[in-house]
């Protein structure tokens, strides 16, 4: 329980950390500036910190490349403002929920408004046979 409540701190340092750089600290033309963290994982042993950014806008595979191109930079900078024996090596993926999330959405307004008109024909149907 201590392990897991040490880990999830960490993570939590470490997503501020990488927060604050993706507004300030990079520039890499191919980070879009619509990049943002959205939870930061780390192991056990604390050996790696793997890092969801959600990428909106832009090209998301370049954005990708350009953050594993800085992902030295973002360690060095997370190694000085989070203080650990050994900093965690740092793997970014891409977290497509919002996409999930966006599309079932939509989803759901679909069928919505197919039983909304289903409704409607339903009582015009019923209206006629009076």
């Amino acid at each position: 329980m201590a392990s897991y409540n040490r880990t999830r701190r960490i993570a939590e340092e470490i997503r501020k950390v990488v927060s604050t750089m993706l507004i300030s600290g990079i520039k890499d033309p191919r980070i879009t500036s619509m990049v943002s963290v959205t939870d930061v994982e780390v192991t056990n042993d604390l050996s790696y910190a793997y890092v969801y950014v959600s990428i909106l806008g832009g090209d998301e595979e370049s954005s990708l490349v350009g953050l594993k191109s800085a992902v030295n930079y973002i360690r060095r900078e997370v190694s000085k403002n989070v203080k650990l024996r050994h900093t965690p090596q740092i793997i970014f993926k891409v977290d497509d929920s919002i996409k999930k999330g966006m599309y079932m959405s939509d989803l759901i307004r679909k069928v919505n408004e197919k039983n909304n008109e289903e409704s409607v024909d339903n009582t015009d149907e019923e209206n006629n046979d009076n």
